[in-house]
């Protein structure tokens, strides 16, 4: 499956036919199931191309009920008929654009602005837009295409190694007046003084198959254990599958609860046989480049950048 980060970040290397492709992608993300380039009058009709249904509850069975004004003019709103939901809705309803104040147009050119590959400031200024407002369209955008996309699966021979990031506390004093730092504050993002893994980093797991399939998920503080193991991978991994770890001990009950082959690479050692796991380590160091372009994530936003 292809990963959303590494179109980003290769955006400009594309050619004008590709760069239209994505930009197609992210306007179906940004309207739930798709729209044309008749934005105002179609939206209703892609939005519902596979029968009308309740956003909320996926029930068949909706109703007209009343309009409503924008700043498109009037639009029609919607309720659902499920007795356990009878929630409205209208055309945008669980969408990025939901309740947002700002134009549609906006929101697409802030999207082609994200494709380009543009800074939150640059976004700011080019849709002209707050850049707290640039920030969290940002991750609108970003969470809606990881729930269009989902986390896929991986098969066959599969790379499986965590790498670690130190938690970042970044934007939560500011929007709490109650959050109390865990920890003394740090001078520098990387000075952390307690050797080794502890719980003062972020645990991310990779998977890698043979057939460029990639897993990424943020799992724990520290280091995992099998209970963290199993909740990220047990239906992620298909059945049959052949696993490569190094040796990390909560691998093993993990294969054995699930029937998996398991090679486990001693420390110092490359390869063995056809196995290894230089491909989730070529990956690592990959999404750790990645990451660091964007000068300090917050840990609550890490999973956006997998994407």
């Amino acid at each position: 499956m292809p990963r959303v980060n590494n179109v980003i970040q290769q955006v400009s290397q594309l050619n004008t036919y590709e760069q239209e492709k994505v930009f197609d992608f992210l306007k179906t993300v940004l309207m739930s199931n798709g729209i044309t380039n008749s934005i105002d009058e179609e939206i209703a009709e892609n939005r519902f191309n596979k029968g009308k249904c309740c956003p909320f509850c996926n029930h068949d069975k909706i109703s007209k009920y009343g309009k409503y004004h924008c700043k498109n003019g009037v639009k029609q709103r919607y309720k659902c008929q499920n007795p356990e939901c009878k929630k409205t809705f209208n055309d945008f309803s669980k969408s990025p654009v939901s309740s947002s104040k700002k134009g549609l147009d906006k929101w697409l050119l802030y999207a082609q602005c994200m494709i380009n590959g543009n800074t939150i400031r640059q976004c700011a200024e080019i849709v002209e837009i707050n850049i707290a407002t640039a920030f969290f369209w940002r991750h609108k955008i970003i969470d809606a295409i990881r729930k269009f996309i989902g986390y896929g699966s991986l098969e066959g021979v599969i790379e499986l190694d965590e790498t670690y990031f130190a938690l970042s506390y970044k934007g939560n004093h500011s929007k709490s007046s109650n959050f109390t730092m865990p920890r003394e504050s740090r001078k520098r993002g990387k000075e952390i003084n307690t050797r080794g893994i502890s719980k003062e980093f972020a645990c991310v797991l990779c998977g890698v198959d043979r057939l460029g399939n990639i897993y990424t998920a943020l799992i724990c503080d520290g280091r995992p254990n099998y209970t963290d193991i199993n909740r990220a991978l047990s239906e992620v991994v298909e059945e049959n599958s052949i696993l490569c770890t190094d040796k990390h001990r909560s691998y093993i009950p993990f294969a054995a609860q699930h029937n998996f082959e398991l090679h486990q690479i001693r420390g110092g050692r490359k390869t063995v046989d056809i196995y290894n796991i230089q491909r989730v380590n070529a990956f690592h160091s990959s999404l750790k480049r990645w990451i660091r372009k964007f000068n300090g994530v917050s840990t609550k936003f890490l999973t956006n950048y997998f994407f």
